[in-house]
């Protein structure tokens, strides 16, 4: 038995030490096919078959009507080491699935139902809203049940799916009730993306842009030049574009020093602070990612105009974000209320408000002031640009029917 490294007699201990973690990550095309034996082997018991708890995204389901009887059957197929404890479950996702305190409530009922245990697992198969709400009921219940999530949204899977984040809405407040757990597994498959309508389906790269223009100039460059290839669903783009975001949020929760947010900042949540409000503002009518593209898009400005941020790089970040096919402005930007989004950033981060804004591409700072009047002129910057957008899709599609927020 090893000595205790301290003296006994002291009166004052503050010991630095670190937990563990494994975060495992797959890209698959057929994850409930042939590539499901990549998966069968993160399930394990001590005691006899792993037990599983299964919940997916009801219009997932509706939507791609082999997916139930393709899990069914590798289920049957690895029985002997695979319990099913209840039949699946399908749930409705989107942001009501986080809004609704009860939805949460029926899981945690279902969990104890079941008689699972910190051992057993739970898969939930669906967007970031419903993965977050099954994660937030996995994460409290016995402190922690494995959780594996399939994520099938292309915002998750450029973002969320391999976060550690796990929340649900309250107060009319985004994820103010919430935990931190590192999932079990993410698997990130091309098959579970391939049946998004359009609207969902760009949305996900919002994500992509901000965490290029954090992280990396040759990824930013990508996007740019393969915007509007991604956003007509040019799978040689889409693929690629996927994976260097997700890889570059995996590396920063893993390598950044602060996977559970202790820290003052938090650099990828870049245009989230006004992102947050409108999403509120609109009654969730815009999607996340639609709101994180305007809240990216006006960050962007903002940065140019008080950090120095060069031109170039501000506009191409722009223009790649109209170039996908996503809104970079909501009229609620000139509203006053929008404002109220950096108090509620600041107490959902503690202590003085910390944004991270750019100094060039790749080149994040933190900032604890706004100039409200430079962040009006970007908001009006971003209406010219959003106007002139409208003006040249009529020109070039006169038929076609804008959609705006």
């Amino acid at each position: 038995m090893s000595s205790i490294p301290w003296s006994i007699s002291e009166d004052s201990y503050d010991v630095n030490f670190s937990v563990p973690q494994v975060l495992r990550l797959r890209f698959t095309r057929d994850c409930f096919g042939a590539d499901w034996d990549q998966i069968v082997p993160w399930f394990r018991s001590d005691t006899g078959a792993a037990r599983i708890q299964i919940w997916i995204d009801r219009a997932v389901a509706t939507a791609n009507t082999q997916l139930l009887p393709n899990l069914h059957a590798r289920l049957e197929e690895h029985r002997t080491h695979l319990e099913l404890v209840s039949p699946i479950q399908c749930i409705d996702g989107g942001e009501q699935a986080k809004n609704d305190e009860e939805t949460v409530n029926h899981i945690f009922r279902s969990i104890d139902r079941d008689g699972l245990d910190r051992r057993s697992y739970i898969v939930v198969v669906g967007g970031g809203a419903l993965l977050d709400a099954v994660g937030y009921a996995a994460a409290i219940s016995h402190r922690g049940i494995r959780l594996i999530r399939f994520p099938t949204t292309t915002l998750a899977q450029a973002d969320s799916g391999v976060g550690v984040k796990n929340a649900i809405n309250a107060f009319g407040k985004k994820n103010w009730k919430g935990t931190f757990a590192v999932p079990w597994g993410v698997v990130n498959d091309q098959g579970l993306i391939a049946h998004l309508p359009d609207r969902d389906f760009r949305a996900g790269f919002s994500e992509a842009v901000k965490v290029a223009l954090l992280k990396s100039p040759s990824a930013f460059r990508f996007l740019c030049q393969h915007a509007s290839d991604i956003a007509q669903r040019d799978w040689t783009a889409v693929m690629p574009a996927i994976r260097s975001s997700v890889l570059m949020h995996l590396h920063h929760i893993t390598h950044g020093g602060d996977p559970f947010e202790m820290q003052e900042a938090r650099p990828l949540d870049f245009g989230h602070w006004s992102a947050h409000k409108l999403e509120q503002l609109t009654q969730y009518s815009l999607r996340h990612g639609e709101a994180v593209s305007i809240g990216v898009a006006l960050d962007t400005l903002y940065s140019h105009l008080v950090l120095g941020l060069d031109r170039a790089d501000a506009m191409h970040a722009v223009q790649s974000l109209v170039n996908l096919g996503l809104p970079i402005y909501d009229p609620y930007l000139e509203s006053h209320e929008i404002f109220d989004g950096l108090e509620e950033f600041r107490q959902h981060l503690g202590g003085r408000l910390t944004l991270t804004m750019l100094r060039g591409v790749g080149s994040a700072v933190s900032v604890h002031e706004v100039d409200n009047q430079a962040m009006e002129k970007a908001v009006g910057m971003l209406r010219e640009i959003h106007e002139q957008a409208l003006v040249n899709q009529n020109q070039s599609s006169p038929s076609s029917t804008s959609q705006t927020h």
